[in-house]
């Protein structure tokens, strides 16, 4: 993690870090203010707090009460040496909590990261640089060495020293977030932009060299196809410039009464996604930049069966196939084959799911070739997880495989799937996939299996294994008997000859596959479309669930407090004919994204909804909508106690026997000051939208956002410089 420490006045300093600032000082006896802990207290109580969360961590996966458990720290100073102190952390437990679990709690407060990482002995390094922001933060590992694994066309300190340099080069400082290597051979890590961390990758494999290779390979592809931005508004800059995504991009003025425009997709993608001819022009809108009157921003892709190039909307690219099918490699193929066998692995594990198909079971055998990955395996089991490895190939038509793992402490399955040509590499994809970011206690929020046939086959199920697994699978799949008999299959072959397969795979499905390339920063990257196979979402989300719905709402949400009363009503019927979830939040919905700690970072349409009521002193509309916020709405306390309060007042105002001016002084006592103030400043119309700061769609104040835009705005300058 980055932290940026600026100088204030006196002895005071600011760390910014992610999106939080901590403020020190030095106690008056020290010529500072005192106005703040100094930054020994904070390391002090840092411990402290550690211990504490994991206490809280081993609690909640219990459902043990914490009202009556406290934590307290003591640091003992040594008289001759104040460097050696013995950090006493006290747990007081209740009567009440079984001896099992008096043990399991004080075990997980010695788990304490920062207690670990002292004890360890860190290593400071400290250094001049001429300029902070030239200096990379990711160093590659491993130097010269020739390590070659198998998927690979070059050595992994190679490639590592080839991404990491094109990273740099584009003033991109990437950061190491966190390490996973909970069993052997499995290693996974989660990097980030350090001055944009929602521009962010994971990365897994058997050493901890691949798993690096793993994440900056995935940084890279998603950097190529502009993953890290979808659904966000680019800014007016980018919005109004030459081209919005590539320079190659081609922009199709809508037809006659919003009709398609000619030249758009091709024949074969007009059946699948226009079947009843519901879809319109403004359906395919560019979310990111909102340009209407530019008409519809399409990207070209190749055809494989003739070459020919096909431009598909960008909008129906983030619509439908999120991420599926993208890759960057050392080589063109090497990046082909990835995109085809993770395009594989989601189809293929969703037919099996959604089927309830039963695998065969990988004879012990075969496992047996494969000690690096079985250690890992048998490490599960030796930590009380039951493994199931499983032939996913359907009778060897497809390059899959399936680890799944049981949770007996809860009673939850997590099915892995992992695709390559190579047996063993789909294996250890499985196994690596299955335990990625997880430590043991995150096998614990694992959903149990299902007879319920409609649970598993329902989209939302699909959409769940995507994110990360954790959708629902059939007991089923438990059974002792199979659908297929075990296959030891191999697809394997140069990176070349595997492409090939893989889509004489697709050839044989009767699939048409579409390719884009890219090599704007130096690596190979592609995405690979298979229209009516490797959609995520289903197509119907083009007409009834849009994320260029954002248009309709977006300047005027950002707008608000400038709106006239109007306006407001205006907004305020576009809402309730969109027949949006209530709880659907403002980030999401305008493609926007606000630090989590503030209002508009919690702002969902309800409430909004209910501050738009304010502002039009509609009280019996805004108080309905506060007793569903107050019934149903995780958010701050302190917003919760503003709602509140909200609710008395606005039935006082409502009653017309009632005089808000005679609970004004209970009402403050009961709830403070600056809560009454706002409330009361709200109902009255002297304070509109309270707890929103002013913006707009320049977007001042956002500076998560801007953030964001500016990581994009590095990638803009590049491929600009290409044309």
């Amino acid at each position: 993690m980055e932290i940026t420490v600026n100088f204030l006045d006196n002895l005071r300093l600011e760390a910014k870090f992610d999106d939080f600032t901590i403020t020190t000082d030095q106690p008056v006896r020290y010529k500072g203010d005192g106005t703040a802990p100094s930054p020994f207290d904070y390391f002090l109580a840092s411990s402290a707090l550690c211990a504490a969360y994991f206490i809280k961590v081993y609690c909640l996966s219990r459902d043990i009460p914490t009202e009556d458990i406290r934590v307290s720290q003591n640091n003992i100073i040594d008289p001759e040496n104040r460097y050696n102190q013995t950090f006493q952390i006290q747990v007081e437990l209740p009567t009440g909590i079984s001896e099992r679990d008096r043990l399991g709690i004080l075990r997980s407060a010695d788990r304490c990261t920062v207690k670990r990482v002292i004890q360890q002995g860190p290593d400071f390094n400290i250094e001049p640089v001429d300029n902070l922001d030239d200096k990379p933060l990711l160093e590659a590992y491993g130097g010269d060495g020739e390590t070659m694994i198998l998927g690979k066309d070059l050595p992994l300190e190679q490639t590592i020293a080839n991404m990491t340099s094109i990273l740099a080069d584009l003033g991109i400082k990437i950061e190491v977030a966190s390490w996973r290597n909970i069993v052997p051979n499995v290693w996974s890590l989660h990097i980030r932009d350090a001055a944009s961390p929602m521009c962010f990758t994971n990365g897994k494999g058997a050493t901890k060299e691949s798993a690096l290779c793993s994440a900056l390979g995935e940084y890279i592809e998603r950097m190529s196809c502009n993953f890290f931005y979808n659904d966000h508004y680019f800014g007016e800059e980018i919005a109004n410039s030459a081209f919005v995504h590539y320079p190659n991009e081609k922009w199709f003025k809508p037809g006659a009464d919003d009709a398609l425009p000619e030249g758009l997709l091709d024949e074969h993608c007009l059946e699948l996604y226009n079947p009843e001819g519901e879809l319109r022009a403004s359906h395919l809108i560019d979310t990111n930049s909102g340009r209407r009157e530019r008409g519809i921003c399409a990207l070209p892709f190749t055809r494989q069966s003739d070459q020919e190039t096909v431009y598909f909307p960008s909008n129906l690219l983030e619509n439908l196939f999120v991420s599926n099918g993208m890759s960057a490699g050392n080589t063109l193929n090497e990046a082909k084959v990835q995109c085809l066998s993770e395009i594989f692995e989601r189809a293929v594990k969703r037919h099996i799911i959604e089927e309830e198909i039963i695998l065969p079971d990988v004879p012990k055998e075969v496992l047996a070739r494969y000690p690096g990955i079985l250690a890992g395996i048998e490490e599960l089991e030796n930590k009380g997880f039951p493994v199931l490895v499983k032939d996913a190939s359907l009778g060897g038509r497809f390059p899959v495989m399936c680890v799944t793992l049981m949770n007996p402490k809860t009673g939850g399955v997590f099915a892995s799937f992992g695709a390559h040509p190579s047996f063993e590499v789909a294996l250890e994809r499985s196994l690596t996939e299955l335990l990625q970011g997880r430590s043991f206690e995150g096998l614990n929020d694992v959903p149990p299996p299902t007879f319920n046939s409609h649970a598993v086959s329902e989209p939302n199920n699909f959409v769940e294994h995507f994110i990360d697994s954790t959708g629902v699978i059939s007991w089923k799949f438990f059974s002792a008997k199979h659908d297929y008999d075990f296959c030891d299959w191999d697809f394997s072959g140069t990176t070349e000859q595997e492409s090939e397969r893989l889509m004489e795979i697709l050839a044989g499905l009767g699939k048409e596959v579409y390719v884009a390339t890219y090599a704007d920063f130096g690596a190979p990257a592609c995405r690979i479309l298979v229209p009516g196979y490797s959609e995520v979402y289903p197509v119907e989300d083009l007409i009834w669930d849009n994320t260029n719905k954002a248009l309709m709402f977006r300047e005027d949400i950002l707008n608000i407090h400038s709106l006239t009363d109007g306006e407001l009503e205006e907004l305020l019927d576009r809402l309730e004919e969109s027949e949006l979830d209530h709880y659907t939040l403002i980030s999401d919905l305008i493609g926007i994204v606000f630090d989590e700690n503030t209002v508009w970072g919690r702002l969902d349409i309800g409430e909004l909804k209910i501050m738009i009521y304010l502002a039009l002193q509609q009280y019996e509309d805004a108080r309905e909508l506060v007793s569903d916020f107050l019934n149903y709405n995780d958010n701050t306390v302190e917003r919760v106690l503003f709602y509140q309060a909200m609710g008395a007042v606005l039935d006082i105002t409502i009653a017309d026997e009632l005089a808000v001016d005679d609970y004004v002084a209970n009402l403050t006592r009961m709830y403070g000051a600056d809560v009454m103030d706002s409330v009361l400043g709200a109902v009255t119309g002297e304070i509109r939208f309270p707890g929103l700061t002013k913006t707009s769609l320049k977007l001042e104040g956002l500076d998560k956002h801007l953030k964001l835009i500016e990581s994009y705005k590095k990638l803009h300058r590049a491929r600009g410089l290409q044309q």
